[in-house]
Protein backbone atom coordinates (compact mmCIF):
# COMPACT_ATOMS: atom_id res chain seq x y z
CA UNK A 1 0.00 0.00 0.00
CA UNK A 2 1.12 3.53 -0.38
CA UNK A 3 -0.30 7.18 0.24
CA UNK A 4 -0.98 8.98 -2.44
CA UNK A 5 -1.08 12.88 -2.57
CA UNK A 6 -3.26 14.91 -5.41
CA UNK A 7 -1.73 18.22 -5.44
CA UNK A 8 -4.30 19.42 -7.86
CA UNK A 9 -7.25 18.91 -5.70
CA UNK A 10 -5.41 20.69 -2.28
CA UNK A 11 -6.84 23.20 -0.97
CA UNK A 12 -4.15 23.99 1.69
CA UNK A 13 -6.44 23.95 4.79
CA UNK A 14 -3.48 22.04 6.30
CA UNK A 15 -5.66 19.85 8.19
CA UNK A 16 -4.11 17.06 7.33
CA UNK A 17 -0.93 18.60 8.87
CA UNK A 18 -2.40 18.53 12.68
CA UNK A 19 -4.11 15.54 11.99
CA UNK A 20 -0.92 13.42 11.26
CA UNK A 21 0.08 11.83 14.77
CA UNK A 22 4.10 11.04 13.40
CA UNK A 23 4.36 14.29 11.67
CA UNK A 24 5.04 12.77 8.26
CA UNK A 25 3.05 15.87 6.55
CA UNK A 26 4.77 19.26 6.67
CA UNK A 27 4.43 22.45 4.89
CA UNK A 28 7.37 23.83 2.81
CA UNK A 29 7.45 26.40 0.28
CA UNK A 30 3.69 27.20 0.03
CA UNK A 31 3.21 23.49 -0.45
CA UNK A 32 2.17 20.22 1.18
CA UNK A 33 5.05 17.50 1.17
CA UNK A 34 5.04 14.33 2.94
CA UNK A 35 7.83 12.59 4.35
CA UNK A 36 7.25 8.70 3.47
CA UNK A 37 9.70 7.41 5.87
CA UNK A 38 8.10 8.75 9.08
CA UNK A 39 4.25 7.95 7.02
CA UNK A 40 2.47 4.60 8.45
CA UNK A 41 0.01 4.87 6.37
CA UNK A 42 -2.34 4.80 9.53
CA UNK A 43 -5.00 6.66 7.28
CA UNK A 44 -5.54 9.64 9.81
CA UNK A 45 -4.91 12.21 6.86
CA UNK A 46 -7.09 10.75 4.42
CA UNK A 47 -10.03 10.64 6.76
CA UNK A 48 -9.75 14.41 7.51
CA UNK A 49 -9.12 15.68 4.05
CA UNK A 50 -12.87 16.93 2.41
CA UNK A 51 -11.30 17.04 -0.88
CA UNK A 52 -10.18 13.61 -1.52
CA UNK A 53 -6.54 15.07 -2.04
CA UNK A 54 -4.92 12.10 -0.13
CA UNK A 55 -5.63 8.60 -0.88
CA UNK A 56 -4.65 4.99 0.21
CA UNK A 57 -3.94 3.27 -2.47
CA UNK A 58 -3.45 -0.61 -2.23
CA UNK A 59 -1.20 -1.84 -4.38
CA UNK A 60 -1.97 -5.72 -6.43
CA UNK A 61 -0.51 -8.44 -5.10
CA UNK A 62 2.28 -9.90 -7.33
CA UNK A 63 0.80 -13.55 -7.63
CA UNK A 64 2.84 -16.70 -8.33
CA UNK A 65 1.76 -18.47 -11.55
CA UNK A 66 0.53 -22.06 -11.09
CA UNK A 67 -0.03 -22.67 -7.41
CA UNK A 68 -1.78 -25.58 -7.97
CA UNK A 69 1.60 -27.32 -8.69
CA UNK A 70 2.33 -26.61 -4.96
CA UNK A 71 1.61 -30.01 -3.52
CA UNK A 72 2.52 -32.18 0.15
CA UNK A 73 3.06 -30.84 3.38
CA UNK A 74 6.59 -30.84 4.53
CA UNK A 75 8.27 -31.22 8.25
CA UNK A 76 12.37 -30.37 8.71
CA UNK A 77 13.89 -33.04 10.63
CA UNK A 78 15.58 -31.09 13.35
CA UNK A 79 18.44 -33.60 14.90
CA UNK A 80 21.51 -32.79 16.81
CA UNK A 81 24.38 -35.16 17.10
CA UNK A 82 21.95 -37.75 15.52
CA UNK A 83 18.78 -37.35 17.86
CA UNK A 84 15.49 -36.36 16.50
CA UNK A 85 14.51 -33.17 17.94
CA UNK A 86 10.97 -33.73 20.25
CA UNK A 87 9.16 -30.85 18.46
CA UNK A 88 9.39 -33.03 14.85
CA UNK A 89 7.24 -35.49 16.24
CA UNK A 90 4.89 -33.02 17.53
CA UNK A 91 4.37 -31.27 13.79
CA UNK A 92 4.02 -34.62 12.04
CA UNK A 93 1.13 -35.05 13.97
CA UNK A 94 -0.24 -31.73 13.02
CA UNK A 95 1.34 -32.26 9.27
CA UNK A 96 -1.27 -35.58 9.09
CA UNK A 97 -4.25 -33.62 10.33
CA UNK A 98 -3.83 -30.76 7.97
CA UNK A 99 -2.63 -33.44 4.96
CA UNK A 100 -6.10 -35.27 5.58
CA UNK A 101 -7.91 -32.02 5.04
CA UNK A 102 -5.94 -31.17 1.64
CA UNK A 103 -5.79 -34.79 0.37
CA UNK A 104 -1.68 -34.50 0.09
CA UNK A 105 1.07 -36.18 1.27
CA UNK A 106 3.48 -35.68 4.29
CA UNK A 107 7.17 -35.42 3.84
CA UNK A 108 9.99 -35.24 6.61
CA UNK A 109 13.33 -33.65 5.22
CA UNK A 110 16.61 -34.49 7.05
CA UNK A 111 20.11 -33.44 6.45
CA UNK A 112 23.10 -34.87 7.86
CA UNK A 113 26.01 -37.48 7.73
CA UNK A 114 25.29 -41.21 8.05
CA UNK A 115 24.11 -40.92 11.69
CA UNK A 116 21.17 -39.95 10.05
CA UNK A 117 20.09 -43.03 9.04
CA UNK A 118 19.02 -43.80 12.89
CA UNK A 119 17.01 -40.82 12.43
CA UNK A 120 15.01 -42.17 9.51
CA UNK A 121 14.03 -45.33 10.61
CA UNK A 122 12.63 -43.50 13.93
CA UNK A 123 10.46 -41.38 11.67
CA UNK A 124 9.35 -44.31 9.53
CA UNK A 125 7.29 -45.13 12.22
CA UNK A 126 5.17 -41.99 13.14
CA UNK A 127 3.03 -42.65 9.87
CA UNK A 128 4.79 -39.85 7.31
CA UNK A 129 4.33 -40.76 3.57
CA UNK A 130 7.72 -39.34 2.63
CA UNK A 131 11.15 -39.13 4.24
CA UNK A 132 13.59 -36.64 1.71
CA UNK A 133 17.27 -37.55 2.87
CA UNK A 134 20.66 -35.71 1.75
CA UNK A 135 24.39 -37.26 3.63
CA UNK A 136 27.13 -35.07 3.30
CA UNK A 137 30.22 -35.33 6.13
CA UNK A 138 29.72 -31.37 6.26
CA UNK A 139 25.90 -31.78 6.81
CA UNK A 140 26.45 -33.13 10.05
CA UNK A 141 25.81 -30.46 12.45
CA UNK A 142 23.98 -27.51 11.46
CA UNK A 143 25.55 -24.49 9.08
CA UNK A 144 23.13 -21.75 8.11
CA UNK A 145 24.59 -21.12 4.83
CA UNK A 146 24.29 -25.10 3.91
CA UNK A 147 21.12 -26.02 4.92
CA UNK A 148 19.44 -23.35 3.61
CA UNK A 149 20.96 -23.19 -0.16
CA UNK A 150 19.85 -27.40 0.13
CA UNK A 151 16.53 -26.68 1.43
CA UNK A 152 15.59 -23.91 -0.81
CA UNK A 153 17.11 -26.34 -3.79
CA UNK A 154 14.77 -29.14 -2.81
CA UNK A 155 11.58 -27.06 -2.44
CA UNK A 156 11.80 -25.12 -5.88
CA UNK A 157 12.70 -29.11 -7.11
CA UNK A 158 9.42 -30.54 -5.83
CA UNK A 159 7.67 -27.30 -4.87
CA UNK A 160 5.70 -28.73 -1.12
CA UNK A 161 2.43 -26.45 -0.34
CA UNK A 162 3.57 -26.03 3.48
CA UNK A 163 6.98 -26.28 5.02
CA UNK A 164 6.96 -26.45 9.14
CA UNK A 165 9.99 -26.18 11.59
CA UNK A 166 10.36 -26.13 15.19
CA UNK A 167 10.40 -22.83 17.11
CA UNK A 168 13.90 -23.66 18.36
CA UNK A 169 17.40 -21.93 17.59
CA UNK A 170 17.71 -23.87 14.63
CA UNK A 171 14.39 -23.44 13.47
CA UNK A 172 13.67 -19.75 13.74
CA UNK A 173 17.04 -18.87 11.97
CA UNK A 174 16.85 -21.54 9.37
CA UNK A 175 12.96 -20.52 7.99
CA UNK A 176 14.00 -16.85 7.97
CA UNK A 177 16.78 -17.73 5.14
CA UNK A 178 14.86 -20.18 3.49
CA UNK A 179 12.01 -17.95 3.27
CA UNK A 180 14.07 -15.45 1.83
CA UNK A 181 15.94 -17.58 -0.77
CA UNK A 182 11.87 -18.82 -2.42
CA UNK A 183 10.77 -15.47 -1.91
CA UNK A 184 7.33 -16.83 0.38
CA UNK A 185 6.52 -15.44 3.92
CA UNK A 186 7.09 -16.70 7.21
CA UNK A 187 5.43 -16.56 10.78
CA UNK A 188 7.66 -17.45 13.33
CA UNK A 189 6.15 -18.68 17.13
CA UNK A 190 2.71 -20.51 15.99
CA UNK A 191 0.45 -21.95 18.71
CA UNK A 192 -2.42 -22.97 16.27
CA UNK A 193 -2.02 -24.26 13.07
CA UNK A 194 -5.53 -24.93 10.59
CA UNK A 195 -6.97 -24.84 6.77
CA UNK A 196 -8.94 -21.82 5.67
CA UNK A 197 -12.37 -22.75 3.68
CA UNK A 198 -10.15 -21.42 0.96
CA UNK A 199 -6.93 -24.16 1.16
CA UNK A 200 -5.02 -21.63 2.95
CA UNK A 201 -3.10 -22.36 5.85
CA UNK A 202 -4.49 -20.18 8.86
CA UNK A 203 -1.05 -19.73 11.37
CA UNK A 204 -2.02 -18.62 14.49
CA UNK A 205 0.35 -16.55 16.67
CA UNK A 206 0.47 -14.62 19.81
CA UNK A 207 0.91 -10.50 19.14
CA UNK A 208 1.52 -7.33 20.65
CA UNK A 209 3.03 -8.73 24.08
CA UNK A 210 0.67 -12.09 24.06
CA UNK A 211 -2.57 -9.53 24.08
CA UNK A 212 -4.30 -11.17 21.41
CA UNK A 213 -3.64 -14.16 18.92
CA UNK A 214 -3.18 -13.10 15.34
CA UNK A 215 -4.31 -15.19 12.47
CA UNK A 216 -1.96 -14.69 9.26
CA UNK A 217 -2.17 -16.38 5.93
CA UNK A 218 -0.08 -16.42 2.81
CA UNK A 219 -2.32 -16.30 0.14
CA UNK A 220 0.08 -15.17 -2.57
CA UNK A 221 2.86 -17.05 -2.17
CA UNK A 222 4.39 -20.85 -1.49
CA UNK A 223 5.14 -22.61 -0.24
CA UNK A 224 3.19 -21.21 3.41
CA UNK A 225 5.52 -21.29 6.17
CA UNK A 226 5.83 -21.25 9.68
CA UNK A 227 7.49 -22.62 13.05
CA UNK A 228 5.74 -23.84 15.60
CA UNK A 229 6.65 -23.77 19.33
CA UNK A 230 7.43 -26.92 21.38
CA UNK A 231 5.34 -28.64 23.71
CA UNK A 232 2.28 -26.82 22.15
CA UNK A 233 1.19 -30.21 19.80
CA UNK A 234 1.01 -33.88 21.21
CA UNK A 235 3.17 -36.21 19.43
CA UNK A 236 2.09 -38.10 16.47
CA UNK A 237 1.55 -42.12 17.87
CA UNK A 238 3.68 -44.76 16.34
CA UNK A 239 1.92 -46.38 13.25
CA UNK A 240 2.17 -50.21 12.26
CA UNK A 241 3.50 -51.15 9.12
CA UNK A 242 2.95 -47.91 6.95
CA UNK A 243 4.75 -47.36 4.13
CA UNK A 244 6.88 -44.72 3.77
CA UNK A 245 9.14 -43.88 0.64
CA UNK A 246 12.30 -42.69 1.67
CA UNK A 247 14.36 -40.16 -1.33
CA UNK A 248 17.78 -40.13 -1.04
CA UNK A 249 18.99 -36.68 -3.00
CA UNK A 250 22.37 -35.92 -4.53
CA UNK A 251 22.21 -32.24 -4.84
CA UNK A 252 25.19 -30.51 -5.94
CA UNK A 253 28.13 -29.64 -3.91
CA UNK A 254 28.35 -26.07 -4.37
CA UNK A 255 24.87 -26.01 -1.94
CA UNK A 256 26.74 -27.70 0.85
CA UNK A 257 29.87 -25.38 0.90
CA UNK A 258 29.51 -23.10 2.85
CA UNK A 259 32.18 -20.50 3.84
CA UNK A 260 31.98 -21.40 8.06
CA UNK A 261 33.30 -24.02 9.54
CA UNK A 262 32.21 -25.82 12.75
CA UNK A 263 35.53 -26.06 14.92
CA UNK A 264 33.85 -26.90 18.34
CA UNK A 265 30.30 -26.93 19.90
CA UNK A 266 30.17 -26.25 23.26
CA UNK A 267 26.85 -27.28 25.51
CA UNK A 268 25.38 -24.34 27.08
CA UNK A 269 23.46 -23.40 29.62
CA UNK A 270 20.56 -23.53 28.33
CA UNK A 271 20.48 -27.57 26.64
CA UNK A 272 21.21 -28.91 30.00
CA UNK A 273 18.08 -26.72 31.95
CA UNK A 274 15.84 -29.35 29.74
CA UNK A 275 12.56 -27.42 30.82
CA UNK A 276 10.72 -29.31 27.94
CA UNK A 277 11.13 -33.02 28.43
CA UNK A 278 10.54 -32.28 32.02
CA UNK A 279 7.06 -34.23 33.62
CA UNK A 280 7.49 -31.94 36.99
CA UNK A 281 8.51 -27.89 36.63
CA UNK A 282 8.73 -25.84 39.88
CA UNK A 283 8.42 -21.91 38.76
CA UNK A 284 9.55 -19.04 40.79
CA UNK A 285 8.06 -15.62 40.28
CA UNK A 286 8.36 -11.82 41.07
CA UNK A 287 7.05 -12.68 44.96
CA UNK A 288 10.04 -14.36 45.54
CA UNK A 289 11.93 -10.98 46.33
CA UNK A 290 15.68 -11.61 45.63
CA UNK A 291 17.53 -14.47 43.76
CA UNK A 292 18.67 -15.93 47.07
CA UNK A 293 14.91 -16.64 47.89
CA UNK A 294 15.47 -19.05 44.83
CA UNK A 295 16.73 -21.88 46.83
CA UNK A 296 13.47 -22.45 48.16
CA UNK A 297 12.43 -23.50 44.98
CA UNK A 298 15.30 -25.65 44.01
CA UNK A 299 15.07 -27.30 47.27
CA UNK A 300 11.23 -27.86 46.22
CA UNK A 301 12.41 -29.00 42.97
CA UNK A 302 15.23 -31.52 43.75
CA UNK A 303 12.51 -33.65 46.47
CA UNK A 304 9.88 -33.04 43.78
CA UNK A 305 12.35 -34.65 41.40
CA UNK A 306 11.56 -31.24 39.11
CA UNK A 307 12.91 -28.78 37.00
CA UNK A 308 13.38 -25.17 37.49
CA UNK A 309 11.53 -22.73 35.84
CA UNK A 310 11.22 -18.99 36.12
CA UNK A 311 9.01 -15.94 35.54
CA UNK A 312 10.89 -13.52 32.49
CA UNK A 313 10.33 -11.04 35.93
CA UNK A 314 12.52 -12.91 37.78
CA UNK A 315 14.75 -13.36 35.17
CA UNK A 316 14.87 -9.74 33.93
CA UNK A 317 15.77 -9.06 37.95
CA UNK A 318 18.70 -10.82 37.45
CA UNK A 319 17.71 -13.74 40.11
CA UNK A 320 18.13 -16.87 37.65
CA UNK A 321 19.34 -17.29 34.46
CA UNK A 322 17.37 -17.04 31.16
CA UNK A 323 17.70 -20.58 30.13
CA UNK A 324 14.75 -21.33 32.95
CA UNK A 325 12.96 -19.09 31.80
CA UNK A 326 8.93 -20.01 30.78
CA UNK A 327 6.56 -17.77 28.72
CA UNK A 328 6.33 -16.25 25.47
CA UNK A 329 9.65 -15.22 25.04
CA UNK A 330 11.19 -18.24 26.71
CA UNK A 331 10.28 -21.82 26.60
CA UNK A 332 7.06 -23.35 26.34
CA UNK A 333 6.59 -26.53 28.54
CA UNK A 334 3.98 -29.25 29.12
CA UNK A 335 4.81 -31.02 32.08
CA UNK A 336 2.08 -33.57 33.90
CA UNK A 337 2.47 -31.13 37.15
CA UNK A 338 3.48 -27.13 36.96
CA UNK A 339 3.88 -25.45 40.54
CA UNK A 340 4.35 -21.90 40.04
CA UNK A 341 5.31 -20.16 43.08
CA UNK A 342 4.86 -16.19 43.47
CA UNK A 343 3.91 -15.91 39.93
CA UNK A 344 1.04 -13.21 39.31
CA UNK A 345 0.38 -15.35 36.04
CA UNK A 346 0.01 -12.25 33.31
CA UNK A 347 -0.47 -13.18 29.69
CA UNK A 348 2.69 -13.74 28.63
CA UNK A 349 3.53 -16.25 31.09
CA UNK A 350 0.62 -18.21 30.54
CA UNK A 351 1.17 -18.66 26.96
CA UNK A 352 4.27 -20.84 27.85
CA UNK A 353 2.61 -23.19 30.24
CA UNK A 354 -0.96 -23.05 30.31
CA UNK A 355 -1.10 -26.67 28.81
CA UNK A 356 0.31 -28.43 31.56
CA UNK A 357 -1.68 -31.32 32.75
CA UNK A 358 -2.32 -29.72 36.00
CA UNK A 359 -1.44 -26.44 37.40
CA UNK A 360 -0.78 -25.81 41.07
CA UNK A 361 -0.32 -22.04 42.36
CA UNK A 362 0.92 -20.27 45.19
CA UNK A 363 0.42 -16.85 45.69
CA UNK A 364 -0.56 -14.15 48.82
CA UNK A 365 -2.77 -12.38 46.08
CA UNK A 366 -6.30 -14.13 45.83
CA UNK A 367 -7.15 -12.05 42.24
CA UNK A 368 -4.07 -13.46 41.09
CA UNK A 369 -4.69 -14.25 37.23
CA UNK A 370 -2.53 -17.54 37.69
CA UNK A 371 -5.62 -19.12 40.08
CA UNK A 372 -7.76 -18.49 36.49
CA UNK A 373 -5.68 -21.40 35.26
CA UNK A 374 -4.93 -23.39 38.05
CA UNK A 375 -6.12 -26.55 38.89
CA UNK A 376 -5.27 -26.14 42.89
CA UNK A 377 -4.79 -22.81 44.08
CA UNK A 378 -3.32 -22.17 47.60
CA UNK A 379 -3.37 -18.53 48.86
CA UNK A 380 -0.93 -17.65 51.23
CA UNK A 381 2.49 -16.23 52.32
CA UNK A 382 5.03 -18.75 49.72
CA UNK A 383 7.31 -18.45 52.32
CA UNK A 384 5.08 -19.81 54.79
CA UNK A 385 3.48 -22.51 52.21
CA UNK A 386 6.19 -23.44 50.88
CA UNK A 387 8.69 -24.51 53.48
CA UNK A 388 6.12 -26.35 55.02
CA UNK A 389 5.40 -28.34 52.10
CA UNK A 390 9.08 -29.16 51.61
CA UNK A 391 8.65 -30.17 55.51
CA UNK A 392 5.83 -32.33 54.76
CA UNK A 393 7.51 -34.04 51.80
CA UNK A 394 10.48 -35.21 53.61
CA UNK A 395 8.87 -36.60 55.95
CA UNK A 396 6.89 -39.10 54.01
Amino acid sequence: MSLKFYIHKCVGCKVCIKSCPFGAIQESADKIEIDYQKCTLCGACVKVCKFSALEIVKEQPQIIPALDHYKGIWVFGEQRKGKIQGVVYELIDQAKRLAQVKNTYVGVIFLGDNKMQSCIEEIKKRGVDKIFAVYSPKLADYLPESYSKVISFLIEKYKPEIFLAGATTIGRDLLSRVAVRVKTGLTADCTGLDISDEGLLLQTRPAFGGNIMATIKTPFHRPQMATVRHKVFKEAPIVENKKCEVIVENVPQNLISSPSEILEIIEELQERVNLQDAEIIVSGGRGLGSGENFKLIFELAEILGAAVGASRAAVDSGWISYAHQVGQTGQTVCPKIYIAVGISGQIQHLVGMRSSKVIIAINKDPEAPIFKVANFGIVGDLFKVVPYLIKALKER
